[in-house]
Protein backbone atom coordinates (compact mmCIF):
# COMPACT_ATOMS: atom_id res chain seq x y z
CA UNK A 1 0.00 0.00 0.00
CA UNK A 2 1.09 3.55 -0.45
CA UNK A 3 -0.28 5.90 2.16
CA UNK A 4 -0.83 9.93 2.08
CA UNK A 5 -1.35 10.48 5.78
CA UNK A 6 -1.25 14.77 6.17
CA UNK A 7 0.38 16.65 8.64
CA UNK A 8 -1.73 17.50 12.17
CA UNK A 9 -0.88 21.13 11.57
CA UNK A 10 -2.50 21.31 8.03
CA UNK A 11 -5.92 22.37 8.15
CA UNK A 12 -9.34 21.98 5.54
CA UNK A 13 -7.35 18.34 4.12
CA UNK A 14 -9.36 17.01 1.35
CA UNK A 15 -8.09 13.40 -0.15
CA UNK A 16 -8.78 12.58 -3.84
CA UNK A 17 -8.34 9.36 -6.14
CA UNK A 18 -8.88 9.54 -10.02
CA UNK A 19 -7.43 7.12 -12.15
CA UNK A 20 -6.27 7.93 -16.12
CA UNK A 21 -6.80 5.45 -18.68
CA UNK A 22 -4.82 4.83 -21.86
CA UNK A 23 -4.57 2.20 -24.32
CA UNK A 24 -1.19 1.64 -23.63
CA UNK A 25 -1.12 2.33 -19.61
CA UNK A 26 -3.05 3.32 -16.53
CA UNK A 27 -2.31 5.94 -14.28
CA UNK A 28 -3.93 5.06 -10.54
CA UNK A 29 -3.37 8.74 -9.05
CA UNK A 30 -3.89 9.52 -5.25
CA UNK A 31 -3.74 13.20 -4.05
CA UNK A 32 -3.96 15.22 -0.70
CA UNK A 33 -4.65 18.50 -0.79
CA UNK A 34 -4.48 21.44 2.73
CA UNK A 35 -3.79 24.60 3.61
CA UNK A 36 -0.71 25.82 5.42
CA UNK A 37 -1.17 26.32 9.68
CA UNK A 38 -1.44 30.64 8.98
CA UNK A 39 -3.77 29.79 5.66
CA UNK A 40 -1.25 32.03 3.59
CA UNK A 41 -0.81 28.77 1.39
CA UNK A 42 -2.27 25.64 -0.44
CA UNK A 43 0.25 22.39 -0.58
CA UNK A 44 -0.45 19.37 -2.35
CA UNK A 45 0.70 15.73 -2.44
CA UNK A 46 0.37 13.49 -5.17
CA UNK A 47 1.53 10.18 -6.09
CA UNK A 48 1.06 6.75 -8.16
CA UNK A 49 2.53 3.25 -8.68
CA UNK A 50 4.83 2.48 -11.49
CA UNK A 51 4.56 -1.23 -12.58
CA UNK A 52 6.34 -3.08 -15.02
CA UNK A 53 4.06 -4.52 -16.52
CA UNK A 54 2.46 -4.68 -20.00
CA UNK A 55 -0.91 -2.48 -19.90
CA UNK A 56 -3.55 -4.72 -18.70
CA UNK A 57 -1.79 -7.02 -16.64
CA UNK A 58 -1.12 -4.30 -13.48
CA UNK A 59 -2.94 -5.24 -10.58
CA UNK A 60 -6.08 -3.87 -9.64
CA UNK A 61 -5.92 -1.21 -7.35
CA UNK A 62 -8.11 -0.30 -4.37
CA UNK A 63 -8.77 3.02 -3.10
CA UNK A 64 -9.65 3.51 0.91
CA UNK A 65 -10.38 6.75 2.96
CA UNK A 66 -9.26 5.78 6.39
CA UNK A 67 -9.54 9.40 7.94
CA UNK A 68 -10.14 12.98 7.22
CA UNK A 69 -6.30 13.29 7.14
CA UNK A 70 -5.78 10.18 5.32
CA UNK A 71 -5.96 7.16 2.33
CA UNK A 72 -4.09 4.86 0.83
CA UNK A 73 -4.30 2.89 -2.52
CA UNK A 74 -3.24 -0.67 -2.53
CA UNK A 75 -2.66 -4.00 -4.40
CA UNK A 76 -2.39 -7.93 -4.01
CA UNK A 77 0.44 -9.93 -5.26
CA UNK A 78 0.57 -14.11 -4.73
CA UNK A 79 4.22 -15.06 -5.19
CA UNK A 80 5.63 -18.20 -5.05
CA UNK A 81 8.42 -19.10 -3.26
CA UNK A 82 11.82 -17.78 -4.47
CA UNK A 83 9.92 -15.49 -7.39
CA UNK A 84 10.72 -11.75 -7.41
CA UNK A 85 8.26 -8.67 -8.28
CA UNK A 86 8.94 -5.12 -8.69
CA UNK A 87 7.59 -1.81 -8.67
CA UNK A 88 7.97 1.72 -8.05
CA UNK A 89 6.18 4.56 -5.86
CA UNK A 90 6.53 7.81 -7.76
CA UNK A 91 5.22 11.76 -5.89
CA UNK A 92 5.20 15.22 -5.94
CA UNK A 93 4.63 17.87 -3.55
CA UNK A 94 4.28 21.88 -4.23
CA UNK A 95 2.36 24.70 -2.82
CA UNK A 96 0.87 28.35 -3.93
CA UNK A 97 4.95 29.28 -3.07
CA UNK A 98 5.61 27.65 -6.60
CA UNK A 99 2.40 27.14 -8.62
CA UNK A 100 -1.38 28.84 -8.32
CA UNK A 101 -2.76 25.97 -8.98
CA UNK A 102 -0.73 23.13 -6.67
CA UNK A 103 -3.64 20.28 -6.87
CA UNK A 104 -3.22 20.07 -10.42
CA UNK A 105 -0.19 20.52 -11.12
CA UNK A 106 1.33 18.34 -8.33
CA UNK A 107 -0.72 15.54 -9.96
CA UNK A 108 1.05 16.88 -13.23
CA UNK A 109 4.54 16.62 -12.03
CA UNK A 110 3.54 13.13 -10.56
CA UNK A 111 2.02 11.65 -14.26
CA UNK A 112 5.35 13.24 -15.94
CA UNK A 113 7.54 11.46 -13.22
CA UNK A 114 5.53 8.25 -13.76
CA UNK A 115 5.36 8.46 -17.60
CA UNK A 116 9.63 8.71 -17.26
CA UNK A 117 9.79 5.72 -15.56
CA UNK A 118 11.65 4.45 -12.85
CA UNK A 119 15.44 3.93 -14.95
CA UNK A 120 15.32 7.45 -16.47
CA UNK A 121 14.57 9.01 -12.58
CA UNK A 122 17.53 7.04 -11.67
CA UNK A 123 19.19 8.22 -14.05
CA UNK A 124 19.34 11.58 -13.76
CA UNK A 125 19.01 11.16 -9.89
CA UNK A 126 22.31 9.88 -10.03
CA UNK A 127 24.01 12.53 -12.49
CA UNK A 128 22.90 15.26 -10.18
CA UNK A 129 24.13 13.50 -6.96
CA UNK A 130 27.17 12.98 -9.13
CA UNK A 131 27.74 16.72 -10.04
CA UNK A 132 27.36 17.78 -6.09
CA UNK A 133 29.79 14.77 -5.16
CA UNK A 134 32.67 16.31 -7.38
CA UNK A 135 32.80 18.60 -3.99
CA UNK A 136 33.62 16.03 -1.59
CA UNK A 137 35.91 14.94 1.74
CA UNK A 138 38.05 12.42 1.14
CA UNK A 139 39.96 10.08 4.08
CA UNK A 140 42.47 7.61 3.90
CA UNK A 141 42.91 5.35 6.79
CA UNK A 142 39.81 5.65 9.19
CA UNK A 143 36.89 4.20 7.40
CA UNK A 144 34.62 4.94 9.84
CA UNK A 145 35.17 8.92 10.31
CA UNK A 146 34.98 8.80 6.19
CA UNK A 147 31.76 7.31 6.55
CA UNK A 148 30.69 9.97 9.38
CA UNK A 149 31.93 13.06 7.34
CA UNK A 150 30.28 11.47 4.13
CA UNK A 151 26.59 11.57 6.37
CA UNK A 152 27.24 14.68 7.22
CA UNK A 153 28.01 16.17 3.70
CA UNK A 154 25.11 14.14 2.46
CA UNK A 155 22.29 15.79 4.73
CA UNK A 156 23.66 19.13 3.98
CA UNK A 157 23.58 18.80 0.11
CA UNK A 158 19.66 17.31 0.73
CA UNK A 159 18.62 20.22 2.69
CA UNK A 160 19.37 22.71 0.45
CA UNK A 161 19.18 23.51 -2.82
CA UNK A 162 21.34 25.62 -5.42
CA UNK A 163 19.34 28.69 -7.62
CA UNK A 164 16.87 29.09 -4.88
CA UNK A 165 15.82 31.53 -2.08
CA UNK A 166 15.43 28.80 0.79
CA UNK A 167 17.82 28.64 3.81
CA UNK A 168 18.78 25.78 6.25
CA UNK A 169 16.71 25.02 9.55
CA UNK A 170 18.69 23.21 12.65
CA UNK A 171 17.20 19.81 11.66
CA UNK A 172 16.89 20.40 7.96
CA UNK A 173 14.20 18.52 6.61
CA UNK A 174 14.53 15.79 8.90
CA UNK A 175 11.83 16.34 10.50
CA UNK A 176 9.56 19.18 12.56
CA UNK A 177 12.28 20.47 15.68
CA UNK A 178 12.15 23.72 15.67
CA UNK A 179 9.19 24.23 13.29
CA UNK A 180 11.70 24.82 10.21
CA UNK A 181 12.64 28.31 11.53
CA UNK A 182 15.75 29.65 10.53
CA UNK A 183 18.91 30.67 13.07
CA UNK A 184 22.73 31.51 13.36
CA UNK A 185 22.99 27.94 12.54
CA UNK A 186 22.80 28.28 8.80
CA UNK A 187 25.11 31.30 8.86
CA UNK A 188 27.80 30.17 11.25
CA UNK A 189 27.48 26.54 11.60
CA UNK A 190 26.34 25.48 7.82
CA UNK A 191 26.88 27.90 5.58
CA UNK A 192 31.03 27.34 5.91
CA UNK A 193 30.94 23.84 4.87
CA UNK A 194 28.75 24.52 2.16
CA UNK A 195 30.49 27.64 0.89
CA UNK A 196 33.47 26.16 0.46
CA UNK A 197 32.06 23.03 -0.85
CA UNK A 198 29.19 24.40 -2.98
CA UNK A 199 28.95 28.19 -3.67
CA UNK A 200 26.03 28.30 -5.83
CA UNK A 201 24.08 26.12 -3.14
CA UNK A 202 26.07 28.89 -0.74
CA UNK A 203 24.16 31.81 -2.67
CA UNK A 204 20.53 30.32 -2.05
CA UNK A 205 21.67 30.91 1.90
CA UNK A 206 22.22 34.34 1.26
CA UNK A 207 19.31 34.82 -0.89
CA UNK A 208 16.92 33.72 1.94
CA UNK A 209 17.66 36.55 4.46
CA UNK A 210 18.66 39.47 1.25
CA UNK A 211 15.11 38.61 0.41
CA UNK A 212 13.69 39.04 4.03
CA UNK A 213 15.43 42.89 4.65
CA UNK A 214 11.72 44.40 4.43
CA UNK A 215 10.81 42.64 7.73
CA UNK A 216 14.45 43.07 9.30
CA UNK A 217 14.00 46.78 8.57
CA UNK A 218 11.04 46.47 10.34
CA UNK A 219 11.79 44.47 13.01
CA UNK A 220 15.00 46.90 13.93
CA UNK A 221 12.58 50.12 13.53
CA UNK A 222 10.21 48.49 15.76
CA UNK A 223 13.00 48.06 18.17
CA UNK A 224 14.11 51.46 17.91
CA UNK A 225 16.87 51.39 15.79
CA UNK A 226 18.34 51.78 11.98
CA UNK A 227 18.82 49.52 9.63
CA UNK A 228 18.08 45.79 9.82
CA UNK A 229 17.72 43.75 12.51
CA UNK A 230 16.96 39.91 11.83
CA UNK A 231 15.21 37.75 13.72
CA UNK A 232 16.55 34.78 15.67
CA UNK A 233 13.97 32.54 14.54
CA UNK A 234 13.12 33.71 11.38
CA UNK A 235 10.03 31.88 9.81
CA UNK A 236 8.74 31.74 5.60
CA UNK A 237 7.92 35.67 5.82
CA UNK A 238 11.43 36.74 7.59
CA UNK A 239 9.20 37.55 10.84
CA UNK A 240 10.50 36.96 14.49
CA UNK A 241 9.13 33.39 15.41
CA UNK A 242 10.89 32.34 18.92
CA UNK A 243 8.22 31.75 20.96
CA UNK A 244 7.38 34.64 23.82
CA UNK A 245 8.80 32.54 26.71
CA UNK A 246 12.34 32.26 24.92
CA UNK A 247 14.44 35.68 25.87
CA UNK A 248 16.64 35.01 22.68
CA UNK A 249 14.26 36.39 20.61
CA UNK A 250 14.21 40.10 21.29
CA UNK A 251 17.84 39.41 22.82
CA UNK A 252 19.84 37.20 20.63
CA UNK A 253 21.58 40.43 18.31
CA UNK A 254 24.59 38.84 17.20
CA UNK A 255 22.67 37.12 14.36
CA UNK A 256 22.39 40.00 12.12
CA UNK A 257 26.55 40.27 12.62
CA UNK A 258 26.31 36.21 11.76
CA UNK A 259 24.00 37.06 8.32
CA UNK A 260 26.32 40.07 7.53
CA UNK A 261 29.84 38.15 7.97
CA UNK A 262 28.79 35.17 6.04
CA UNK A 263 27.92 37.84 3.25
CA UNK A 264 31.17 39.26 3.12
CA UNK A 265 32.62 35.64 3.24
CA UNK A 266 30.66 35.04 0.44
CA UNK A 267 32.46 37.40 -1.84
CA UNK A 268 35.53 36.58 -0.65
CA UNK A 269 35.26 33.15 -1.97
CA UNK A 270 33.36 34.03 -5.43
CA UNK A 271 34.82 37.82 -5.75
CA UNK A 272 31.39 38.18 -7.55
CA UNK A 273 31.72 42.29 -7.82
CA UNK A 274 28.21 42.19 -9.49
CA UNK A 275 26.72 40.41 -6.68
CA UNK A 276 28.53 42.13 -3.98
CA UNK A 277 27.00 45.61 -5.81
CA UNK A 278 23.36 44.19 -5.70
CA UNK A 279 23.03 42.36 -2.81
CA UNK A 280 25.73 41.77 -0.36
CA UNK A 281 26.61 45.46 0.17
CA UNK A 282 23.35 46.84 0.68
CA UNK A 283 22.59 44.10 3.06
CA UNK A 284 26.40 44.59 5.14
CA UNK A 285 25.79 48.63 4.66
CA UNK A 286 22.72 48.13 6.31
CA UNK A 287 23.67 45.73 8.94
CA UNK A 288 26.48 48.21 10.04
CA UNK A 289 24.19 50.62 10.50
CA UNK A 290 21.72 48.52 12.59
CA UNK A 291 25.22 48.15 15.01
CA UNK A 292 26.10 51.88 14.88
CA UNK A 293 22.62 52.71 16.19
CA UNK A 294 22.18 49.74 19.19
CA UNK A 295 26.08 50.64 20.65
CA UNK A 296 25.11 52.81 24.04
CA UNK A 297 27.64 55.59 23.26
CA UNK A 298 28.82 56.04 27.14
CA UNK A 299 31.63 57.72 26.71
CA UNK A 300 34.26 59.67 24.40
CA UNK A 301 36.25 55.79 23.33
CA UNK A 302 33.38 53.09 25.11
CA UNK A 303 30.79 52.35 22.96
CA UNK A 304 28.69 49.25 24.97
CA UNK A 305 26.48 46.90 23.84
CA UNK A 306 24.05 46.20 26.53
CA UNK A 307 21.44 43.70 27.77
CA UNK A 308 22.25 40.96 25.16
CA UNK A 309 21.65 37.00 24.78
CA UNK A 310 25.69 35.54 23.20
CA UNK A 311 26.22 32.37 21.58
CA UNK A 312 26.30 31.06 25.55
CA UNK A 313 22.97 31.32 25.85
CA UNK A 314 22.32 30.39 29.57
CA UNK A 315 23.86 33.77 30.37
CA UNK A 316 20.72 35.84 29.70
CA UNK A 317 20.59 39.68 29.46
CA UNK A 318 24.20 40.36 29.57
CA UNK A 319 26.52 43.21 28.69
CA UNK A 320 29.24 43.90 26.53
CA UNK A 321 28.97 39.68 25.53
CA UNK A 322 32.78 38.62 23.44
CA UNK A 323 31.01 36.79 20.86
CA UNK A 324 27.92 39.51 19.90
CA UNK A 325 31.04 42.37 20.19
CA UNK A 326 33.10 40.56 17.88
CA UNK A 327 30.82 40.35 15.59
CA UNK A 328 29.67 43.82 15.60
CA UNK A 329 33.02 45.01 15.18
CA UNK A 330 33.19 42.90 11.92
CA UNK A 331 30.44 43.89 10.84
CA UNK A 332 31.79 47.50 10.75
CA UNK A 333 34.63 46.29 9.22
CA UNK A 334 33.49 44.24 6.42
CA UNK A 335 30.52 47.12 5.75
CA UNK A 336 33.81 49.80 5.17
CA UNK A 337 35.63 47.23 3.21
CA UNK A 338 32.82 46.17 0.89
CA UNK A 339 31.92 50.38 0.11
CA UNK A 340 36.12 50.54 -0.67
CA UNK A 341 36.07 47.82 -2.90
CA UNK A 342 32.85 49.25 -5.06
CA UNK A 343 34.42 52.71 -4.97
CA UNK A 344 32.22 54.27 -2.26
CA UNK A 345 32.88 56.08 0.12
CA UNK A 346 31.59 53.95 3.79
CA UNK A 347 30.41 55.87 6.29
CA UNK A 348 32.94 56.93 8.29
CA UNK A 349 30.91 56.32 11.59
CA UNK A 350 31.35 52.95 11.07
CA UNK A 351 34.94 52.67 11.77
CA UNK A 352 34.83 54.96 14.53
CA UNK A 353 31.95 52.72 16.56
CA UNK A 354 33.97 49.49 15.58
CA UNK A 355 37.61 50.85 17.15
CA UNK A 356 35.60 51.82 20.52
CA UNK A 357 33.37 48.64 21.08
CA UNK A 358 35.20 47.01 23.81
CA UNK A 359 36.23 43.07 24.12
CA UNK A 360 36.54 42.73 27.66
CA UNK A 361 39.58 40.93 29.59
CA UNK A 362 40.06 39.20 33.07
CA UNK A 363 43.30 40.74 34.75
CA UNK A 364 45.55 38.06 33.44
CA UNK A 365 44.45 38.73 29.47
CA UNK A 366 41.75 36.24 29.29
CA UNK A 367 38.86 37.27 27.36
CA UNK A 368 35.87 37.80 29.29
CA UNK A 369 32.89 36.60 27.95
CA UNK A 370 30.52 39.23 29.29
CA UNK A 371 30.75 41.86 31.81
CA UNK A 372 29.63 39.76 34.59
CA UNK A 373 30.97 36.38 33.67
CA UNK A 374 32.39 34.86 37.12
CA UNK A 375 33.71 31.22 35.19
CA UNK A 376 30.43 29.64 35.00
CA UNK A 377 29.81 26.39 33.35
CA UNK A 378 28.63 27.46 29.48
CA UNK A 379 26.45 25.88 27.10
CA UNK A 380 28.97 26.52 24.12
CA UNK A 381 32.14 28.40 22.40
CA UNK A 382 31.21 31.75 22.86
CA UNK A 383 34.81 34.05 23.25
CA UNK A 384 36.45 31.01 21.35
CA UNK A 385 34.76 31.95 18.53
CA UNK A 386 36.79 35.37 18.63
CA UNK A 387 39.68 33.42 17.17
CA UNK A 388 37.85 31.33 14.71
CA UNK A 389 35.88 31.96 12.38
CA UNK A 390 36.61 35.73 13.23
CA UNK A 391 40.10 36.36 13.83
CA UNK A 392 39.28 39.15 16.44
CA UNK A 393 41.89 37.45 19.23
CA UNK A 394 44.78 36.31 16.73
CA UNK A 395 47.74 36.22 18.77
CA UNK A 396 48.55 32.70 19.23
CA UNK A 397 49.17 33.24 23.23
CA UNK A 398 45.61 35.00 23.42
CA UNK A 399 44.11 32.34 21.72
CA UNK A 400 45.61 29.26 24.26
CA UNK A 401 45.06 31.65 26.99
CA UNK A 402 41.23 31.22 25.83
CA UNK A 403 41.12 27.76 24.93
CA UNK A 404 42.82 26.76 28.58
CA UNK A 405 40.08 28.57 30.16
CA UNK A 406 37.17 27.99 28.41
CA UNK A 407 37.13 24.40 26.94
CA UNK A 408 37.22 22.77 30.78
CA UNK A 409 33.84 25.07 31.25
CA UNK A 410 31.89 23.91 28.45
CA UNK A 411 29.17 21.86 29.48
CA UNK A 412 29.01 17.79 28.23
CA UNK A 413 25.36 18.79 28.06
CA UNK A 414 25.89 21.21 25.03
CA UNK A 415 25.03 21.48 21.77
CA UNK A 416 27.05 19.16 18.96
CA UNK A 417 29.14 21.92 17.42
CA UNK A 418 30.56 23.35 20.41
CA UNK A 419 34.04 21.29 20.43
CA UNK A 420 34.41 21.53 17.01
CA UNK A 421 35.58 24.97 17.13
CA UNK A 422 38.23 23.99 19.97
CA UNK A 423 39.34 21.21 16.82
CA UNK A 424 39.76 23.92 14.51
CA UNK A 425 41.96 26.22 16.63
CA UNK A 426 43.95 23.20 17.93
CA UNK A 427 44.70 22.11 14.35
CA UNK A 428 46.06 25.44 13.72
CA UNK A 429 48.47 25.22 16.42
CA UNK A 430 49.61 21.99 15.13
CA UNK A 431 48.62 19.76 17.85
CA UNK A 432 46.80 16.91 15.59
CA UNK A 433 45.88 14.51 18.08
CA UNK A 434 44.54 17.05 20.98
CA UNK A 435 42.10 18.58 17.27
CA UNK A 436 41.40 14.54 16.55
CA UNK A 437 40.30 13.92 20.40
CA UNK A 438 37.96 17.08 19.88
CA UNK A 439 36.88 16.22 16.53
CA UNK A 440 35.45 13.01 17.98
CA UNK A 441 33.71 14.80 20.48
CA UNK A 442 31.98 17.09 18.12
CA UNK A 443 29.52 14.18 17.11
CA UNK A 444 30.07 10.80 18.31
CA UNK A 445 28.36 11.08 21.38
CA UNK A 446 25.54 12.53 19.57
CA UNK A 447 25.28 9.56 17.23
CA UNK A 448 21.60 8.10 17.47
CA UNK A 449 21.46 3.93 16.41
CA UNK A 450 21.25 2.18 14.10
CA UNK A 451 22.73 4.38 11.66
CA UNK A 452 24.42 7.30 13.30
CA UNK A 453 22.78 9.85 12.46
CA UNK A 454 23.04 13.11 14.60
CA UNK A 455 21.18 14.45 17.72
CA UNK A 456 21.29 18.13 19.00
CA UNK A 457 22.63 16.80 22.59
CA UNK A 458 24.14 13.86 23.68
CA UNK A 459 22.20 11.37 24.26
CA UNK A 460 19.42 12.96 21.99
CA UNK A 461 16.97 11.41 19.61
CA UNK A 462 15.99 14.59 17.73
CA UNK A 463 18.20 13.59 14.52
CA UNK A 464 19.42 15.25 12.42
CA UNK A 465 20.51 18.23 13.78
CA UNK A 466 21.99 19.78 10.66
CA UNK A 467 23.86 22.19 12.58
CA UNK A 468 26.39 20.07 14.42
CA UNK A 469 27.20 18.27 10.58
CA UNK A 470 27.92 22.04 10.06
CA UNK A 471 29.98 22.19 12.96
CA UNK A 472 32.48 18.82 12.55
CA UNK A 473 32.59 19.48 8.41
CA UNK A 474 34.68 23.03 9.77
CA UNK A 475 36.54 20.68 12.04
CA UNK A 476 37.69 18.30 8.67
CA UNK A 477 37.74 21.69 6.50
CA UNK A 478 39.51 24.60 8.35
CA UNK A 479 41.33 22.53 11.13
CA UNK A 480 42.77 19.04 9.38
CA UNK A 481 41.98 20.34 5.86
CA UNK A 482 43.50 24.10 7.35
CA UNK A 483 41.44 25.65 4.87
CA UNK A 484 41.43 29.60 5.32
CA UNK A 485 38.43 32.55 3.54
CA UNK A 486 40.51 35.54 3.35
CA UNK A 487 40.65 38.59 1.06
CA UNK A 488 43.23 36.61 -1.41
CA UNK A 489 40.42 34.00 -1.78
CA UNK A 490 40.40 30.62 0.03
CA UNK A 491 43.84 29.60 1.19
CA UNK A 492 45.55 26.13 2.93
CA UNK A 493 47.50 27.03 6.12
CA UNK A 494 49.90 23.98 7.11
CA UNK A 495 47.87 21.30 9.58
CA UNK A 496 48.49 17.93 10.18
CA UNK A 497 46.37 14.80 10.41
CA UNK A 498 45.52 13.10 14.09
CA UNK A 499 46.54 9.11 14.38
CA UNK A 500 45.17 6.98 12.12
CA UNK A 501 44.63 9.38 9.48
CA UNK A 502 47.04 9.27 6.62
CA UNK A 503 45.96 11.82 3.96
CA UNK A 504 43.09 13.95 3.46
CA UNK A 505 41.51 15.41 0.56
CA UNK A 506 39.50 17.98 -0.54
CA UNK A 507 38.18 18.18 -3.64
CA UNK A 508 36.01 20.75 -5.78
CA UNK A 509 36.60 23.42 -3.37
CA UNK A 510 35.33 27.25 -4.40
CA UNK A 511 34.00 28.63 -7.65
CA UNK A 512 37.36 27.26 -9.38
CA UNK A 513 36.84 23.37 -7.92
CA UNK A 514 40.47 23.41 -6.59
CA UNK A 515 41.77 19.84 -4.98
CA UNK A 516 43.72 20.61 -1.41
CA UNK A 517 45.43 17.57 0.31
CA UNK A 518 47.31 17.28 3.00
CA UNK A 519 49.10 14.34 4.18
Amino acid sequence: MSVIEAPNHLNDVRNYYAEIDRPHVKIPLMTSVGESPSGKHIVAASNSFIFEEAHGSEPDIVHEDWDYNMHLMKFYKKLRAGETYTFSVVASACSTEHYDDPHNEAERLTIFAMLEGKDRLLKRHRQAWNKLWESDIIVEGDDQAQRDIRFAIYHLYSFARAGTAYSLSPMGLSGLGYNGHVFWDTELWMYPAILLLQPDIAESLLNYRFERMDAARQNAFSHGFDGVMFPWESAGDGSEDTPVWALTGPFQHHITGCIAWSNWKYYQVTKDKEWLREKGYPLLREAADFWASRVDRVAENQYNIDNVIGANEWEENIDNNAFTNGMAITTLQYATQAAQELGLTPNPDWMHVAENIPILKFPDGTTRENRTYDGVEIKQADVNLLAYPLKIVSDDTAIRRDLDYYEPRMSPNGPAMGPAILSVLYSRFGEPEKAGELFAKSYEPNKVPPFGVISETAGGTNPYFATGAGGMLQAVLSGFGGLDITDEGIIQLDTKLPKGWKSLTLTGIGKEKKTFTVK
